[in-house]
């Protein structure tokens, strides 16, 4: 019975995969870590299977605009300082933590914020300057990337020294395969595997600022959320290239823009929307009219440029707090204009909330 269980798995998978069924369940899988570890220790081809969907063999995408990036608000609250702070606590803290901080006293909130403020002093020389402070509030509104990492570090991080090495990373992904590629005798298969693999080293590489294939809890963040990074912005530019550029020119034309996103039936008409994005593509995604996208046209499109809302904020609670002038904040500058950057009991807006202080 296990074994019938095991093979109906795999043909689920199998036919999900060449049906084009979208499996949201599995789209990150990397951040799965209760199904990764099930799949190893049960059936190591269906984890195998799974991982060729998510990193190469997924069907045409249903959502047709998952490839752009796009920076989200810092905060849903209106920003209005002359009517309450909202807005900056929410930047400052990010949502949940701000709510929290909603629950402590006057007293608490202050002595926390004094323990945050030493951590957002990256160079130790006790002020606080616009750039820290935007590099806080980047980290903070993209806490859930480091809480997703978190979660997986412990199915890579193989010999438990707080560092993910190329060779983990590989052996714990594609170490099944490696070790028995007489299961694996489809063409598929090794078609796929053969582009996951090098795909994944590449990008590996490039996280890996210093270049000794051994990847920090920065540099696997880096690795698993590219488009996060700025470094990273090159590789996605490239890997979006490399999934749609079916003609292999170096170039995105309109057909194959619309093919990463529609799979065309024959004898059935074309939906309006995706009439729709052919205009989008010739008014808005070919900026040269010269019938294909190039890099910068690609990158134009995944990685529009936006408001820099962390550098507006940096700047706004620099300004709002800066005594002197210095165009720095102190410390005590900092804890004098404390209710601007936290809130308390006595800024409660009468949520009733119970949450526990999550350190960053």
């Amino acid at each position: 019975m296990g074994q019938n269980l095991v093979r109906s798995s795999e043909e689920a998978v199998a036919q999900s995969i060449n049906g084009g069924i979208f499996i949201e369940l599995f789209v990150s899988l990397l951040q799965v870590s209760f199904v990764t570890r099930y799949c190893k220790m049960r059936n190591p081809r269906l984890l195998y299977l799974l991982l060729l969907y998510v990193a190469g063999g997924c069907p045409k995408p249903t959502l047709r605009h998952e490839r752009v990036h796009q920076e989200p608000q810092l905060s849903d609250q209106v920003h209005a300082d002359s009517e309450n702070f909202q807005y900056d606590h929410e930047a400052f803290l990010g949502k949940e933590e701000a709510k929290t901080f909603e629950q402590l006293t006057p007293a608490e909130s202050v002595e926390n914020l004094r323990k945050i403020v030493e951590r957002i002093d990256a160079n130790q020389d006790q002020f606080v300057t616009t750039e820290e402070l935007k590099a806080w509030i980047i980290r903070v509104q993209k806490r859930y990337i480091y809480e997703n990492v978190a979660k997986v570090w412990r199915d890579y991080d193989l010999n438990k020294d707080n560092k993910i090495s190329w060779e983990e990373y590989k052996k714990a992904t594609f170490g099944y395969y490696l070790d028995n590629p007489e299961e694996f005798q489809d063409a598929a298969d090794q078609l796929s595997f053969k582009k996951m693999l090098p795909r994944d080293e590449r990008r590996f590489k490039a996280a890996d600022l210093d270049g000794d294939m051994v990847a920090t809890r920065e540099e696997f963040t880096a690795f698993l959320h590219p488009e996060e990074f700025e470094h990273m912005k090159e590789i996605v530019i490239y890997e979006t290239l490399e999934d749609i550029d079916k003609n292999e020119d170096g170039f995105v034309d309109e057909d194959e823009y619309i093919a990463d996103m529609y799979a065309r039936e024959e004898g059935v008409p074309e939906p309006e929307w995706v009439k729709t994005e052919r205009e989008q593509f010739s008014d808005f995604r070919d900026l040269n009219k010269d019938g294909k996208m190039d890099k910068s046209e690609i990158k134009h499109w995944i990685l529009p440029e936006d408001y820099d809302h962390a550098q507006a904020e940096a700047r706004h609670l620099v300004y709002e707090s800066d005594k002197n002038r210095d165009k720095r904040l102190s410390k005590q500058e900092i804890l004098d204009n404390w209710n601007m950057f936290v809130g308390s009991q006595a800024t409660n807006y009468g949520e009733d909330l119970t949450r526990n202080h999550i350190e960053l």
